[in-house]
């Protein structure tokens, strides 16, 4: 495979760039508790990437297979079952009902229209199968959200909840996520974060955390959306 490759994932997701983090894991293990992911369950991670949160759930047991449309040269990649597939329009390479968890973060937003997507995620999942969605909110990132020249649909909580619904999600919900492992510890901050937003802003709080390193302060502006449900 070439070891050149100038595809979104090899360059967005560059080491320089995006170095890995204990993120993914951390992000495995809160979203497994919190959706009773058992050991053992089949999860499908759309638009793995590099396989980062692929790996992490499988180190907690999952049994796991990614589709991605750039295959990236990335070693965690190459150990795990990561499929060729552009999300746009081709067929997901696996049978109707093959997983207990389909799951995606900051894959939505790249598709203009998402309910081929969302139909391909639904054929793939078993009956009672977790449905798991993460994407940027738009009324947090506005500023920042076509700084990804492939970003192309932006989602809120209401897109987000009207989506689960008109592609009958039971049990659906969408809230406002913050990637913030301490507030998951601690949720009350989530009470502190709206001030940051309202007082510095997410470009600001961006750059205060590119020179200090803190992490918090991006974080605790810059919010995803989170959807879930059950098919």
């Amino acid at each position: 495979m070439n070891e050149d490759k100038t595809d979104y994932v090899s360059v967005v997701y560059d080491e320089q760039r995006s170095p890995k983090t204990e993120y993914p894991a951390q992000l495995a293990k809160y979203l497994s508790e919190r959706f009773e992911l058992s050991p053992g369950e089949r999860l499908l991670e759309i638009g793995c990437g590099r396989g980062d949160f692929l790996a992490a759930f499988e180190r907690i047991g999952l049994k796991v297979s990614g589709l991605d449309r750039d295959l990236s040269t990335d070693e965690t990649a190459r150990i795990l079952d990561i499929k060729h597939c552009d999300l746009t329009k081709d067929t997901f390479p696996f049978a109707d009902e093959s997983f207990d968890v389909v799951y995606h973060k900051s894959v939505i937003e790249h598709v203009y229209d998402p309910l081929p997507l969302m139909q391909e995620s639904l054929r793939v999942l078993k009956p009672g199968g977790k449905l798991i969605i993460l994407t940027p909110d738009w009324q947090t990132q506005f500023k920042i959200f076509y700084e990804d020249f492939t970003h192309c649909r932006p989602y809120d909580t209401l897109t987000m909840s009207d989506l689960l619904r008109i592609c009958s999600i039971r049990n659906s919900g969408s809230e406002l996520f913050y990637q913030l492992p301490v507030q998951w510890r601690f949720p009350c901050l989530k009470y502190v974060c709206p001030f940051l937003r309202i007082f510095i802003g997410v470009p600001l709080a961006r750059r205060i955390t590119e020179i200090t390193g803190i992490k918090f302060f991006r974080w605790a502006c810059e919010l995803m959306v989170l959807g879930y449900g059950i098919k």
